[in-house]
Order: C-alpha cells, then structure tokens, then sequence
C-alpha cells in the first residue's frame, strides 16, 4: 500500500500500519563486554633500536634545521649570495623582514616539532 503525500495520516486506519519488528539479540549485543585486546608484538632488539634510531635522527635534523633557519635569514649570507645576483626582483623579496620573519618562525616550528617527539617518545609495544 502507497500513501499518497497529500492525504492525512489521521485518517490511516490503525489496522494497516505495520507491527514492529520483534526484538531479537541486538540488546543482547549491545551489553556484552568488549573482545580482550590484542597482545602486543614483541618487537626484535634490531627493530626496537632502528626505531629508536630514527626517532634520534628525526629529532636531530628537526633541531639542526630549525636552528638554521631561526640564524641563517639575519646573516649577509642570506641575500649576497651566487644564485639571487641575476634575479634582484626575487633578492629583494627574500631580504625582506616578512620573508625573513617567516623562515624564522618555520624554523622555531621545526625546533618544536623536534622536541615534541623528543618528550613524547615511547617503545613499541608500550602503553602510552
């Protein structure tokens, strides 16, 4: 049976409306305690000290990156340099305070991020 769209629902008879479906296991399911979690891997001595290695390098080059680009902006280096003597458009842009100001800032973004692994470092298979 249809129901056209513009006829009243008042005036459905209560004898062809549908029962509801009967109530079968999915309560049941909703109550039942969680499956147990997944033991852990056991990580090799190889695994665990590659991963802590590149954890090391990570934190590193984030640190040595960012400390370059917080100094290396505010030196003569930055603008008197071999590759920007052809393009003075493009030197004036880069000696700029807002460019300078921009790769220092990504630099102390960059010294974060480093340390922020740092601290929050864990092995493999640990509980956080």
């Amino acid at each position: 049976m249809t129901l056209d769209p513009n006829f009243p629902l008042e005036s459905v008879p209560a004898a062809s409306a549908q029962p509801a479906p009967p109530q079968t296991e999915t309560q049941a399911a909703l109550l039942d305690p969680p499956p147990p979690a997944p033991l852990p891997r056991q990580h090799s001595r190889l695994q665990l000290w590659l991963h802590r290695i590149s954890v090391f390098l990570f934190v590193l080059i984030s640190a040595v990156a960012g400390v370059l680009l917080v100094i290396l902006p505010w030196t003569p280096q930055w603008t008197d340099n071999y590759l920007l003597l052809s393009f003075p458009w493009l030197r004036d842009f880069i000696s700029s305070g807002f460019f300078r100001g921009l790769c220092a800032g990504m630099g102390l973004l960059d010294i974060w991020i480093g340390f922020w692994e740092a601290l929050h470092y864990h092995e493999p298979g640990d509980p956080k």
